[in-house]
């Protein structure tokens, strides 16, 4: 039989026994709740480094293909992809814009030419001065464009534009003051106050007395000034000395050349130098063909009033006359360059050449034309003017400078010595 001891031990068995049951199943369930619940919430990765995962892209609900941006500004995601940070860098800072197509360039329309615009040409045109007279010297004054003929090295030349419209003047008033013309000078002196008076309004002279190399002055320099002019005219004086006609000649003709040039967009202004001299040169710097070569660089043309009958005529066995030479001399200048020489045989004939010097610089035409051989050689072109001759009509003769020098791709003449001009102290090289 059990005791009641017996009884009550195995109370507190079955007691000890249920408490550990339902303990253990209140374990277990906790740890059931607390694993789904770890389930069913999302994990948290920003705790650790993101790591990219090629073969994993990012979960989109519809997938985009990649293209330009538009021009709308895109929304940005939420949080970025581990991918997205691996690939933009914080320190780009804004992104580039969007390519654009570019349109076609609208043409720029041409400029409006209104009146009184000055065009400027890129062309090589080449400026004649001609004159064109009948057998007695008479100037003829009716030529047309279409008459007119250039030839340039035999080969015929388009001519641009033939003018006899009124333009400026520009010449050099060169007086030999050594002691051949002692005899002459105040006569001289008459006919180059004839020739300044003539001058019309835009005309400009200067003047020059000359002997020696090392007395070659300018007594007027380029000015419209007639009272200035005469007075210089009026002072000039005879004086010894060995006459340098070649040198006179290169110095006031290249000043000539020089004076203005470039300063007007179309410059047709007329260059000349009148020259007064017996025309036996003595004792020059310059050799003669110094000076027709730098002519021929120059469009100027040269009148000569040569004094040359009280020169020697007596020649040698291998030798020239000095009047012969002069006489040679004066005849080159004047033809080299499209001028005229006038050989007086009397200082009464003085006036009459003065109205035929300004009648010429007054009575020429402007020929224009664009040489076909535009290679810049520096040699020498030949050129030759004709003109039609109308039948009925008196001979009709054109005159003009016999060449030009083309242009230089780069100077390369040497240098020499140069001459001064006492008044200026001016220096001209060849």
């Amino acid at each position: 039989m059990q005791t009641v001891k017996d009884i009550r031990n195995r109370n507190r068995r079955f007691l000890l026994i249920n408490s550990f049951v339902v303990l253990t199943a209140l374990v277990l369930g906790s740890v059931l709740v607390s694993a789904s619940s770890q389930e069913s919430r999302p994990r948290n990765t920003q705790t650790a480094a993101p790591r990219p995962t090629p073969t994993a892209p990012p979960v989109q609900t519809t997938p985009a293909p990649a293209r330009p941006a538009a021009t709308s500004t895109p929304t940005p995601a939420a949080s970025p992809t581990p991918k997205q940070i691996d690939r933009i860098a914080p320190t780009l800072g804004e992104p580039p814009p969007p390519p654009k197509l570019k349109p076609t360039p609208t043409p720029t329309p041409p400029p409006v030419i209104e009146a009184g615009d000055i065009l400027k040409f890129n062309t090589e045109l080449v400026n004649l001065q001609v004159r064109v007279i009948d057998r007695n010297n008479k100037p003829i004054n009716n030529v047309r464009q279409e008459e007119f003929h250039v030839f340039e090295d035999g080969v015929a030349q388009p001519i641009e534009t033939v003018s006899r419209e009124e333009v400026p003047i520009s010449y050099g008033l060169a007086v030999d003051t050594s002691g051949s013309l002692r005899t002459q000078l105040t006569s001289v002196i008459d006919a180059g106050k004839t020739i300044i008076n003539a001058n019309k309004p835009g005309d400009e002279t200067f003047l020059v007395r000359f002997i020696s190399s090392d007395k070659i002055e300018t007594v007027q320099d380029f000015t419209a000034n007639k009272e200035a002019l005469i007075d210089g005219i009026d002072g000039l004086y005879v004086e010894g000395g060995q006459t340098s006609v070649v040198d006179a000649v290169y110095l006031s003709a290249e000043h000539v050349a020089e004076y203005r040039k470039g300063e007007e967009v179309n410059d047709r202004r007329r260059r000349a130098l009148i020259v007064i001299t017996d025309g036996e040169d003595r004792n020059s710097f310059y050799k003669q063909e110094q000076l027709f070569a730098r002519l021929r660089e120059e469009d100027v043309q040269i009148f000569v009033i040569g004094f040359v009958s009280e020169l020697d005529s007596e020649a040698g066995f291998i030798r020239k006359s000095s009047r012969e030479k002069a006489v040679g001399l004066i005849n080159k200048l004047a033809t080299e360059t499209g001028g005229r020489a006038f050989f007086p045989q009397s200082i009464t004939e003085l006036p009459q050449i003065a109205g035929e010097i300004i009648r010429d610089l007054r009575t020429q035409y402007i020929v224009a034309y664009n040489p076909t051989n535009k290679t810049p050689d520096g040699t020498f072109r030949a050129i030759k003017v004709s003109v039609d001759q109308p039948s009925g009509s008196d001979k009709r003769i054109a005159l003009t400078r016999n060449g030009r020098i083309a242009r230089r791709e780069s100077p390369t003449s040497p240098r020499t010595p140069s001459v001064r001009l006492p008044s200026t102290g001016a220096t001209k090289k060849p």
